[in-house]
């Protein structure tokens, strides 16, 4: 054979081979948008690459007219479970949250704060406080729950040593309803105003003033009519959001506060709000006055958010606080009320002023009387005077505190 030819025919051999190779490619490729996946280990896995997965597609064809289409669940159906936790001073809050963000309720957690030990959630409610730590770094560490997928690294929390007076952001989290609590041991505010020892005590509006005419309401108030209250020539009103548990140091929200709210602001009245205390420390005003910022979130305050100081029937958690700690908790309170950009005040009767309080230490915040005579006998300023608790008014079913500025 000439050498010619053979060198053509041998290139008319390789052309075909590799024309072959290609085509043989071309029919097994990974159809375009899909990229291979190495095996899962799992049986019955497809590989998403096989040119065959389609057939394993439940809603790849059409269904015939009322044949039912079965829908496979995810094979990942584990829930799983989120841990965060913040310090606010010497201590750590932990809370076990769902995706969704929630507390997890009914199950006991554990969690292991190293270097100190294991902490359990007791009321199996999805929060774990820790008081009084050291300054310093901490690791926590969840311990596994049977049927969720739990965090598994360690998570960092500094505890901080001195306080910061801001808003606590997660603090509705650990709000109550009185549907939660025993309300007869933890709702056990006493007013303390001192009676009508002149037999001065004035129960109807001031005449002859052109002073703002106010009424403070809570939940003991009931249902009201803001239209008819704002017909009678109220002007504002100081309306509870909460208070602290006496027993318990649980917080609670006034079941009242948002209607009341509401219902003032809507008929034109004036606002502000007062949240009974039972703090026996600045880290628990600083939850108190969080929580009184975060229910008043997207309302417009004319007045300033109060705490309200005064006994709890001599049983309560905070009855026995010397005057430095319970000054102490008011200019907390007031300040992270400040810093939240609200106005921080102070509510109490004139003993407690001049016996319980350091006043002198409490200037910058406004002061709300409560004394019930004629004349008030309270020598320190004041801005706002609640002067009666037997009011009536057109429009409330119950008597009703009623207030006068302080000209």
């Amino acid at each position: 054979m000439d050498k010619h030819v053979r060198n053509l025919t041998i290139l008319a051999v390789v052309s075909v081979l590799l024309l072959a190779l290609l085509l043989i490619w071309y029919a097994n490729r990974p159809a375009e948008g899909i990229k291979p996946q190495a095996a899962t280990g799992r049986a019955g896995t497809a590989d998403p690459a096989s040119y065959r997965a389609f057939l394993k597609d439940d809603l790849f064809f059409d269904p015939e007219p009322g044949q039912a289409v079965t829908v496979r669940e995810s094979e990942n159906t584990v829930p799983r479970l989120y841990m965060t936790a913040t310090s606010i001073m010497k201590d750590i809050r932990i809370m076990i949250q769902d995706e969704d963000g929630e507390p997890v309720k009914g199950i006991s957690f554990y969690v292991k704060v190293d270097p100190l030990g294991e902490y359990k959630d007791l009321d199996r409610d999805g929060l774990i406080y820790i008081p009084e730590l050291k300054a310093g770094e901490y690791f926590l560490t969840m311990s596994a729950v049977e049927g969720y997928e739990t965090p598994t690294d360690p998570m960092r929390v500094s505890v901080k040593e001195q306080l910061e007076y801001t808003v606590i952001d997660d603090i509705m989290f650990y709000v109550y309803t009185e549907d939660e609590v025993d309300v007869a041991a933890e709702d056990t505010a006493v007013q303390e105003a001192g009676a009508d020892a002149d037999e001065t005590e004035h129960t109807g509006r001031w005449e002859g003033t052109d002073a703002a005419f106010g009424i403070d309401v809570s939940k003991y108030q009931k249902e009201i009519d803001w239209q008819k209250v704002a017909a009678a020539g109220v002007e504002f009103a100081i309306i509870r959001c909460g208070y602290r548990g006496s027993s318990t140091g649980k917080l609670v929200e006034d079941p009242y506060f948002e209607r009341n709210i509401k219902g003032a602001t809507e008929a034109g009245i004036g606002v502000g709000v007062y949240f009974f205390t039972q703090a026996v420390n600045e880290v628990e005003a600083v939850e108190e006055a969080s929580m009184a910022a975060a229910l008043c979130k997207g309302y417009d305050l004319d007045y300033p958010i109060f705490i309200d100081v005064e006994g709890a029937g001599g049983n309560g958690r905070a009855d026995g606080l010397d005057r430095h700690t319970r000054t102490a908790i008011v200019k907390a309170f007031c300040e992270t009320a400040i810093n939240a950009g609200y106005h921080g005040g102070v509510y109490s009767g004139r003993y407690w002023f001049y016996n319980n309080l350091n006043d002198d230490e409490l200037q910058d915040y406004t002061h709300w009387l409560a004394e019930y005579r004629a004349n008030p006998l309270f020598t320190g300023k004041f801005r706002i005077w609640q002067y009666t608790s037997s009011g009536s008014i057109d429009g409330i079913s119950t008597r009703v505190d009623l207030n006068r500025i302080w000209q």
